[in-house]
């Protein structure tokens, strides 16, 4: 009987250990041919989140940032242990002590989903798995996934510890509102930094990972309450907080910035503008969208948020101004169908749906309004952030053509600004978004520096960057580079060229180039010429050094890559960007030093490690402790000379002229010594003002982006000289400026500004200027050119190139050979002043 006892409990034993061999059997092979195959979890000890690149003003000031995915990346040590606690309760309390999974956890989840027959399925996965969903495998539910989540999460834990591990985790998981990782939820959420959570702060963020979108906090406030209770509950039996801290904290009301109880982070930064999104447009381009986007880049801008806004102040005023002289109403070509003016609620919700620019500052705010009522003498509107309804009165309205019902319907959206007077509001006043259009940039002289970037009225209007990106036709402003060419070349300042009537045969025929007066001068000095803008000067001094010396001057100077070498080019009818006139332009007032424009001081990478400065000069005696107190120290520049210091002393000293009785003159007035070049195209269908101060170059075109003429009497000076001179009054209040350095090697001598003859030293009077001659280079006075036209003569399209050029001295002292003579490019482009 004790046999048989035993025999039959043997059996017994033998069954269950075989099966339990079996199942372990089973199991191990299982996941040994899961565990094949599958993704190297080595490589997250490695891993690099995508996060924010942001960019800073020089000033420090967080001015805007670029993410696909909006996350701060922060180090486990920056964490601060109420969070790790809050989120540790939240999904894996037993974090700290299994070895990737919780195998208690798993057999919970499989017997609540047995008992209820698969209508309460949860997964119960630790954050280690977690991890491994999120970085290496698909987010289904299927058994298969679960395995290999296993394997991989107790690969994982041997790989690396627990802070690492939880790192991961923080900065990864989505927490919904576009926001990945704690850090950045904390800033969405409550506006606040990690380390300003109270408890419940922290338990709200520790509530999200389960289901964002079901635990919205405006939607589902009551349900996220719910969890967040929840998981202080878990915090205050997990020991991390008292009983009293529970308490306080459950008793809290769930507040959030999108409950209107925080302010957004976002009110804090400016509207993006053409500066920041042209930072993200040359960046992407240097290191690849994706590494721009994801990359975590701290960038520290060049620019000068004052300065910044009032380069858009003085454009915007530019161009409102030639927009009201047309008198011409456009409005926005938006309208709130009428039945929903009757209720102001749907007319208020329709009005803040409506896709018009809400970043305009230009005598105030400009904000969105729909028209309620049109009268004779007043206009009822419906104001955006206004709780009661406004007017408009008929005199706010005397610069537009017709009357208010000559204009206007019910239901028109429009753009106002309010009207006051000593601070008190008076009225509403219409505005609108000009048809024309331009662009303004300023920069430093002497490091590159952009100061301020405009490229259109209204960013959110048109991203359309007319500084950097509009091609255009510079006009006279291009004369410059054919004067720098001559000076170079052996001309000087009181060289004179003949001012006369010029035909040239063509193809496309008789091309007759002419002044802007429609009168000729006879001969000339090359200061006159510069200064009143001559173009038939500009054409025979082309004619006579050669254009492809012209050309050469240009391409050095970064206005061209490869300018073609026709005669028509010289008055500026080949097309550039207002960004490479004004980089170009910086060089003349440096003293004929290469600069390289940057918007970009200094790029870290997300290690905070310098991946990029612009100032590349020496400082010789930073670090030098025998420094004289009150000297400063010697900086170090090897930057190319690309064109000699005299000759770029002339130049300033020629376009000075322009602004002191030239074309700009009565528009451009500053105080200090100022110098710059005006430019009109063709029937006015760009107009530009480059001009520098001895530290500061600014430039400005306006025109429309499909080119048109802008009309009768609209030329650089009067429409872009009064831009330039509203920004440089700030500038100068702020940056100074003084006399233009004047280089060695040259001396003064005083000549007749309108024969170009030679005058006593002791000569005084306003046609006496004294012009700055290299030394060793005696000038030869009363010799012209005619750059080789004859008065009236044709001049073929084409030539045959057999002429050997002409000897000359150039600025250093030296000789050579003149090109040819070129050719003279298409009509069509042709007449420029």
């Amino acid at each position: 009987m004790l046999r048989l006892i035993l025999s039959f409990f043997g059996s017994i034993f033998s069954t269950i250990t075989l099966g339990i061999a079996m199942v372990a059997l089973t199991i191990g092979a299982v996941f040994w041919i899961y565990g094949r195959d599958l993704p190297s979890h080595e490589s997250l000890a490695q891993y690099q989140p995508p996060t924010i690149s942001r960019i800073y003003s020089g000033e420090g000031h967080l001015i805007d940032e670029f993410a696909k995915e909006r996350r701060l990346f922060a180090p486990s040590n920056e964490i601060p242990d109420l969070v790790k606690q809050a989120f540790i309760s939240a999904e894996d309390k037993n974090f700290y002590s299994h070895k990737g999974y919780d195998m208690r956890g798993i057999a919970a989840a499989a017997i609540e989903a047995v008992r209820s027959r698969g209508a309460n399925v949860r997964g119960a996965s630790t954050i280690t798995q977690q991890v491994m969903k999120n970085f290496l495998l698909s987010g289904d539910r299927k058994a298969e996934r679960k395995i290999k989540e296993i394997i991989l999460a107790a690969r994982l834990e041997e790989t690396l510890n627990k802070d690492q591990i939880l790192e991961l985790y923080m900065n990864e998981i989505f927490l919904g509102q576009n926001s990945y990782g704690v850090a950045a939820a904390s800033q969405t959420y409550f506006n606040k930094t990690l380390d300003e959570l109270a408890p419940h702060e922290a338990a709200f963020l520790a509530s999200l990972p389960k289901a964002p979108s079901d635990f919205h906090p405006v939607r589902r406030k009551e349900r996220l309450t719910e969890r967040r209770d929840y998981v202080l509950q878990e915090m205050f039996q997990n020991g991390y907080i008292s009983e009293a801290v529970y308490k306080v904290e459950v008793d809290q009301p769930l507040r959030s910035v999108q409950n209107g109880d925080f302010e957004s982070f976002r009110t804090a930064l400016p509207p993006r503008d053409y500066f920041t999104d042209e930072i993200r447009r040359q960046l992407s381009v240097d290191f690849g969208e994706g590494e721009f986007f994801t990359g975590g880049f701290t960038v520290r801008a060049t620019i000068d948020a004052e300065m910044q806004r009032v380069a858009a102040l003085s454009l915007r005023t530019g161009l409102e101004k030639y927009d009201r002289s047309r008198g011409v109403w456009r409005g926005t070509d938006l309208t709130i169908p009428a039945d929903m003016l009757k209720d102001e609620a749907a007319w208020r919700t329709a009005l803040a749906e409506s896709d018009v620019p809400r970043d305009v500052t230009l005598g105030g705010d400009w904000f969105p309004a729909v028209v309620l009522g049109v009268g004779d003498k007043e206009l009822s509107v419906g104001v955006e952030g206004a709780e009661a309804t406004g007017v408009v009165p008929r005199s706010d309205i005397k610069w537009m053509k017709g009357s208010f019902k000559d204009n206007l319907t019910i239901g028109d959206v429009v753009l106002v600004r309010a009207v006051t007077k000593d601070d008190a509001f008076q009225h509403w006043s219409l505005r609108q978004i000009p048809e024309v259009q331009g662009g303004f940039v300023a920069m430093d002289v002497n490091s590159g520096r952009v100061l301020a970037m405009q490229g259109g009225f209204s960013y959110q209007h048109s991203v359309f960057n007319r500084a950097t990106q509009a091609q255009r036709q510079p006009g006279s402003s291009f004369k410059p580079f054919v004067y720098a060419a001559a000076l170079d070349s052996g001309y000087s300042p009181a060289t004179i060229v003949v001012d006369a009537p010029i035909e040239v045969n063509t193809p496309q025929g008789l091309w007759r180039p002419r002044n802007s007066s429609n009168k000729f001068y006879g001969p000339t000095p090359l200061r006159t010429g510069i200064e009143r803008s001559r173009n038939l000067m500009t054409i025979r001094l082309a004619q006579e050094i050669g254009m492809p010396v012209v050309a050469g001057y240009a391409e050095r100077f970064g206005v061209y890559e490869e300018m073609g070498p026709y005669l028509a080019n010289s008055l500026g009818s080949e097309e550039t960007t207002l960004y490479k006139m004004v980089t170009a332009y910086a060089m003349f007032a440096n003293g004929g030093e290469r600069l390289e424009p940057t918007l970009v001081d200094r790029i870290q990478d997300r290690e905070g490690l310098t991946i990029y400065r612009h100032d590349d000069r020496d400082c010789v005696d930073c670090s030098s402790s025998m420094l004289p107190d009150g000297a400063a120290p010697r900086i170090v520049t090897d930057r190319d000379q690309v064109m000699d210091p005299i000759t770029a002393y002339q130049l300033t000293s020629m376009m000075r002229g322009v602004v002191e009785r030239g074309t700009a003159a009565g528009n451009v007035n500053l105080g200090v010594p100022t110098a710059g070049k005006t430019g009109t195209t063709n029937e006015a269908r760009d107009v530009w003002f480059v001009g520098f101060t001895s530290n500061i170059v600014a430039g400005c075109y306006i025109g429309h982006d499909r080119p048109k003429p802008l009309g009768r009497g609209t030329f650089g000076g009067n429409t872009c000289g009064p831009v330039f001179q509203q920004f440089m009054e700030k500038a100068t209040a702020k940056y100074g400026g003084g006399p233009f350095d004047v280089p060695p090697g040259g001396h003064f001598i005083k000549i007749d500004r309108f024969t170009g003859a030679r005058l006593p030293d002791e000569a005084s009077g306003e046609y006496v200027v004294a012009e700055y001659f290299r030394d060793g280079a005696e000038p030869i006075f009363g010799l012209s050119y005619d750059g080789g036209f004859a008065m009236g003569s044709n001049l073929p399209l084409f030539e045959e190139v057999n002429s050997t050029g002409r000897q000359v001295t150039t600025s250093s002292g030296g000789t050579a050979i003149l090109g040819p003579k070129a050719t003279i490019g298409t009509v069509s482009t042709g007449g420029l002043y």
